[in-house]
């Protein structure tokens, strides 16, 4: 160790005791604030001005006084303690308030890999972190996001900003449209919206964001779909279309039942085909409600939170959006 470094190591102990002495001008006094023996005092007094090499203090009848070189010295330690303090205030705070909850709205097909991929990253570092989740429709999450009942909300769209609501996008995945194993296009690369005219459309319901995606993809197509079924869940609608009930175009579905046939699930199997389609992807993003400072000011942990997502989820989410999408 740098001999610089073991002289602050003795004195780090005497600071505190040092301050006070220069403030109160009084061994006793000293010893009484700080709740310690005057020996103590007397002894730390000594010990600091060995190391420093000077003397610190001198003895004035009852009291004390400081030494030019103490009052160089103590700024110094005052702003060294205040910068310390302030340090450890910090770090207290953010352990404290971590032990809050978040209060998260998010749409059914986030709840498998998504939210928990989030919230995982987000316990690895604050482990009493709480969570308050609601699942449902796109339309049901920014409703209770507008009304206060959330503090974020996950959905796909990216929800629209306004004057009472803030958002950003955290990553683009492509839509697929989803086949039957058996079904005669199964075996193509890539395929259009118009490829499926005539086959019934296993749908999911309206307020849905695949709903509103779906519905953008047959405008743009020139038609509207023979919807069969209108499902809440994309497993429901994959399982749909993996009993040959329809096609439908859905997100990713990764290595979901169903992907692989086998003698043990019969005929069930769906297979996932390129959509030729610019408008063929959903951008998922984050909102969180404008507050102004005070009572409504937005609590730490969702702040917390929210910071970590923006800045940190794009990339967390990398690899599970190639690993969904074949690109893994």
């Amino acid at each position: 160790m740098h001999a610089d470094h073991k002289q602050l190591v003795k004195l780090l102990p005497l600071l505190p005791i040092l301050v006070e002495l220069g403030r109160t001008q009084h061994v006793t006094e000293t010893a009484e604030l700080l709740g310690v023996p005057q020996s103590t005092v007397s002894r730390a007094l000594s010990r600091a001005s060995a190391v420093v090499g000077t003397e610190l203090l001198i003895r004035d009848g009852r009291g004390i006084r400081l030494t030019a070189a103490a009052r160089t010295l103590l700024p110094y330690i005052e702003s060294a303690l205040t910068e310390f303090q302030a340090g450890l205030d910090l770090v207290r705070l953010e352990s404290d308030v971590v032990r809050g909850k978040v209060s998260l709205s998010f749409q059914h097909t986030f709840g498998e890999a998504t939210l928990p991929l989030l919230i995982s990253a987000f316990r690895s570092r604050h482990p009493e972190a709480g969570f308050t989740l609601s699942q449902g429709a796109r339309d049901t999450c920014l409703a209770e996001l507008a009304s206060g009942q959330a503090d974020l909300s996950l959905t796909a769209p990216v929800p629209v900003a306004s004057s009472t609501i803030s958002a950003a996008s955290l990553y683009r995945e492509p839509l697929r449209l989803v086949v039957h194993h058996g079904h005669p296009l199964a075996g193509r690369g890539s395929v259009s919206v118009q490829d499926v005219r005539r086959d019934p459309f296993v749908a999911l319901e309206s307020g849905y964001g695949m709903r509103s995606l779906t519905d953008a993809l047959f405008r743009e197509a020139g038609f509207r779909p023979r919807i069969a079924f209108e499902s809440q869940d994309t497993h429901t609608a994959r399982g749909l279309v993996a009993a040959g009930l329809g096609v439908s175009i859905l997100p990713p579905g990764g290595n979901a039942p169903g992907r692989h046939v086998s003698p043990e699930t019969g005929n069930l199997g769906w297979v996932e085909l390129a959509l030729e389609s610019e408008l063929a992807y959903r951008e998922i993003g984050l909102g969180w409600r404008r507050r102004k400072p005070g009572p409504d000011a937005e609590p730490d942990p969702v702040r917390f939170f929210r910071e970590m997502v923006l800045q940190e989820g794009p990339h967390l989410l990398a690899g599970l959006v190639a690993a969904r999408s074949g690109r893994g």
